[in-house]
């Protein structure tokens, strides 16, 4: 092959619209535990984000050099959206091909890959406008964005918006916008229009037991706590298979800001009960027995037990991605003098880990806590606060830290905490 060609390929390539040019960039420890969450969204039959689960698995299995199972991937991708959209060819496979024509340009298949070049250009011609992105993939470029960085998930709320404009009648891609403009005004109730947006969202697409949690969460932020909603949607939720879509996680979250800690836990072992084997739901449990260890001022010895035990069983089952398990197993172990030890071991063991930005910023603002509340260690729990504050990302821990240490700045009038807050306001965005 020249030069030449070689370049035109390059070129072409770099074009596509697909998981390989959308500038994902994702760090070792984020594929693992994204490829995690892949798994347990499940795989039932009927599943409307089926073709783009499998895309995102294979990218994520070949970033990580597992080439054959990407391959894989990307095939039961293509057989997945030809099942839901009843067609061999449309523009709905669009993405598939550009992944497909990536994995053979990668492992020298150049022939092969301009196989799917040539795949893509036909579908193309159905649509002559090159300004727009069709509506197909600016829908799995969003449910794809909205698995990563939070200015990623705004961005994915951009094109589910699109989308949705273009094709009205794919009522998921309407309720996936809602869903997450819904995570971005999570600690606050959202906007009129939006709220009115999510109800009509909820009648359009009532089969979506995930965004009925969220509705019920945004409707006792507004006063309106509906118990008889909760527990006939605790119903359904239990009756359906055991997925992370499948409306259990919202659920938990209603009970615990609302009306009981203990509702929570009993939902989450009611769950676990019916499907004792499932590893999501026995996060979920883990996740139930921390929150209601976090919110009691004095937890008791059995629901500390409980939660230790809960967070053990855990870690072998997300050996991949155990680092905030580990991290909150950390924390519930501080709470026993029996096992306080055991959780400075799991901090110092952190502390030395080879971790991503963002991860190092949560592991900062619940080392800085675990100091304070825990350790008593004030100044140095000042120290790790400012650390997580300090890093450039937008989360709920970098705003916890920042919230702790203007408490402290109003409190004690520490003049280091003041200048540190000030630096932090003025540094650019």
């Amino acid at each position: 092959m020249s030069a030449q060609s070689e370049i035109t390929l390059e070129g072409r390539l770099g074009a596509l619209q697909c998981h390989f040019t959308w500038d994902l960039e994702p760090g070792r420890n984020t594929l693992l535990r994204i490829k995690d969450i892949l798994q347990d969204i499940g795989t039932e039959e009927g599943c409307k984000w089926l073709g783009h689960i499998y895309n995102l698995q294979g990218y994520i299995y070949f970033q990580l050099g597992y080439i054959e199972e990407a391959r894989s991937f990307f095939s039961r991708a293509e057989e997945a959206f030809r099942k839901m959209r009843g067609a061999e060819e449309g523009p709905w496979l669009v993405v598939t091909y550009g992944n497909q024509a990536w994995l053979h340009h990668h492992q020298g298949e150049q022939a092969e890959s301009r196989a799917c070049l040539s795949k893509i250009d036909g579908l193309m011609t159905e649509d002559p406008s090159q300004d727009e992105l069709h509506q197909e993939i600016c829908a799995e470029k969003a449910w794809t964005l909205m698995k990563f960085s939070r200015e990623q998930k705004l961005l994915a709320a951009d094109y589910f918006q699109r989308a949705f404009l273009m094709q009205p009648d794919m009522v998921e891609w309407q309720t996936s916008y809602m869903l997450l403009l819904a995570n971005t005004f999570k600690h606050s109730n959202l906007r009129a229009d939006i709220w009115e947006k999510m109800k009509i969202a909820k009648e359009q697409d009532p089969e979506n037991l995930y965004l009925a949690g969220i509705y019920l969460l945004e409707l006792a932020k507004r006063g309106e706590t509906d118990q008889s909603g909760a527990r006939e949607l605790a119903t359904k939720v239990l009756r359906n298979p055991v997925s992370s879509y499948s409306g259990i996680k919202p659920l938990l979250w209603f009970y615990k800001t609302f009306p009981s800690m203990d509702e929570a836990v009993a939902l989450a072992e009611e769950a676990l009960k019916l499907h004792p084997g499932e590893r999501y739901l026995k996060r979920c449990a883990a996740y139930s027995y921390r929150w209601k260890i976090w919110k009691d001022s004095d937890p008791s010895p059995s629901l500390i037990e409980k939660g230790i035990r809960a967070y053990e069983d855990l870690l072998p089952l997300y050996p991949d991605s155990s680092f905030f398990k580990k991290m909150y197993l950390a924390s519930i172990y501080a709470k026993s003098e029996n096992t306080k030890a055991k959780s400075e071991m799991i901090f110092q063991q952190l502390l030395v880990e080879d971790l991503e930005p963002a991860e190092q910023q949560a592991f900062f603002n619940i080392y800085a806590n675990y100091l304070y509340y825990t350790q008593q260690q004030i100044k140095m729990s000042i120290q790790y606060h400012m650390k997580a504050a300090e890093i450039p990302i937008k989360s709920d821990f970098q705003e916890n830290s920042i919230k702790h240490l203007e408490k402290i700045r109003h409190r004690e009038c520490n003049q280091e905490v003041d200048r540190f807050l000030s630096r932090l306001r003025e540094s650019p965005k």
